[in-house]
């Protein structure tokens, strides 16, 4: 079977997998994130200890160009910039390599290997420290004129509320962690004026964890953060559905772990907001790779290179 390098470069660790075509992890070398260039050393030098593999794929957080395979500042990679990552790769290891963002690189995973299998048309949503799409369009990775399709949360839901994204009020504001746990920030204020403070605000951080365990515990505040985070995650999903007409949308991280806090209010949404006939074909599903995606992702991009669905 053939074999692949995927290398999963993140904020706080980098990654590189050895996999088959199956998406099969055979082999696995991480380091923390660091300097760009002792970083990368260590990488490529981990790449050279494997052999006879097709492709590299690389996943990164993004701004990054994947036409021309480059790295280009992202706020979380101090130091990378502009770094012509699959030229080095292709010219040290004589091998395709490609480059796409991390959620793009997990809608393939996805896709070809977890929840979005057998699908034509798909969306990708994050839905954990940021919000961000990736989006299969007739059996290929949609990326855009320069690799920055997706970025569906920078879309703006309402003129006030959490911020996301740097904008108010805007889908990753409503759904992400950060944003969420703003909203809980928020309600705990509403609370304290009305002389009812809730447990959850104890001048320890608020966070999306926290609030699912109080909402589970069937606290009244922390359900109505949920709700509200529901509503909203429904009025996104809605204007993805019309726009794109996809067969499924699969959502990770929050709404894997939280589903049952968010579920209701989303599809209650969804059913006021869609066309009939583009949410009657759309299901709605958890992601299913878990905490091997990332690794999965980046062998997946390999995979999709060499077979043109990139």
């Amino acid at each position: 079977m053939d074999k692949y390098i995927g290398i999963d470069i993140g904020g706080t660790k980098c990654a590189v997998v050895a996999g088959d075509e199956n998406g099969n992890v055979l082999d696995r070398f991480a380091i923390p994130t660091g300097d760009c260039e002792e970083t990368l050393a260590q990488l490529f030098d981990a790449v050279e200890k494997h052999q006879g593999y097709k492709a590299i794929g690389v996943s990164c957080g993004g701004p990054l160009n994947a036409v021309t395979g480059t790295i280009l500042s992202p706020p979380n990679l101090p130091g990378w910039d502009n770094v012509e990552i699959t030229k080095r790769l292709t010219e040290r290891f004589k091998v395709p390599a490609f480059l796409r963002n991390d959620a793009d690189a997990c809608a393939v995973a996805e896709w070809k290997y977890g929840a979005g299998r057998g699908t034509r048309n798909m969306v990708f949503l994050t839905c954990g420290t940021g919000m961000g799409a990736g989006l299969i369009l007739d059996g290929k990775l949609y990326s855009g004129t320069n690799g920055s399709a997706g970025e569906v949360g920078h879309m703006r839901l309402t003129d006030a509320g959490p911020v996301g994204y740097g904008k108010i009020g805007s889908f990753e504001g409503y759904c992400s962690g950060g944003g969420i746990a703003q909203l809980g920030e928020t309600v705990a204020r509403v609370y304290a004026q009305q002389g009812k403070p809730v447990s959850w605000a104890d001048g320890t951080p608020v966070t999306a964890k926290r609030l699912a365990e109080a909402a589970n515990a069937g606290d009244k505040a922390a359900l109505e953060v949920w709700k509200l985070s529901g509503q909203m995650l429904g009025r996104g999903i809605s204007i993805l559905i019309d726009l794109l007409n996809p067969e499924r949308i699969v959502i990770g991280s929050i709404f894997q772990r939280s589903e049952n806090l968010l579920r209701g209010e989303m599809e209650d949404v969804i059913v006021r907001e869609c066309l009939a006939q583009t949410a009657g074909v759309c299901e709605i599903v958890p992601a299913q790779l878990g905490d091997s995606i990332g690794d999965i992702a980046a062998i997946s991009i390999a995979v999709s290179g060499i077979k043109g669905e990139l």
